[in-house]
């Protein structure tokens, strides 16, 4: 026997028990999806969670649509893109009093409390998320009444829309969702 045939042998056992070992650990484990990135804007990612708790505790609407996800990862999209340019500019903080009445807002989406809790807990968010999403919205808001103060109010979603657009025009976006058929 050649000292190449004993190599080759060496080789193919290994990658034999290398193969049976891998069918066996797979054979045992199952792969469980978490969740689904759907976007990445500018570095940020956003799931399919943050698209099904901005739905379902009311903080994003679809709207009419016949397809609610692609919806509301659009608004989610464009949410973060004027959140990047509102923490260029910082604007004032809102008032915590403007945060409590947001969250009571929200709270009073549904018929208890208890529905409310069980909402949240699915989303996957806690209070303190919950605030913070508030709070980055209503900054939000402070920043469009600066920037768009002086327009016409007929015409101010309209140039917020194109502001919007141009800031879509200008960021990197991976969007990875595919609607369903």
């Amino acid at each position: 026997m050649r000292i190449e045939d004993c190599g080759l042998r060496i080789y193919c056992r290994r990658s034999i028990g290398a193969l049976v070992l891998l069918a066996c650990f797979s054979s045992t484990s199952i792969a469980e999806t978490i969740d689904r990135v759907l976007a990445v804007v500018a570095g940020q990612i956003i799931t399919l969670s943050d698209v099904t708790a901005a739905r379902a505790l009311g903080l994003q609407a679809p709207g009419n649509t016949a397809d609610p996800v692609r919806a509301v990862l659009s608004k989610l999209i464009d949410r973060e893109l004027v959140l990047a340019e509102v923490e260029r500019y910082a604007p004032p903080e809102p008032p915590a009093g403007a945060v409590e009445r947001e969250i009571d807002a929200v709270r009073a989406r549904f018929p208890s409390t208890e529905t409310f809790d069980d909402a949240l807990a699915r989303s996957g968010l806690d209070d303190t998320h919950l605030r913070e999403r508030v709070r980055q919205d209503l900054r939000i808001r402070i920043y469009e009444d600066q920037r768009f103060a002086a327009a016409d109010p007929g015409r101010r979603q309209t140039l917020i829309d194109e502001w919007v657009a141009g800031l879509r025009r200008r960021a990197e976006i991976i969007d990875l969702y595919l609607t369903t058929r």
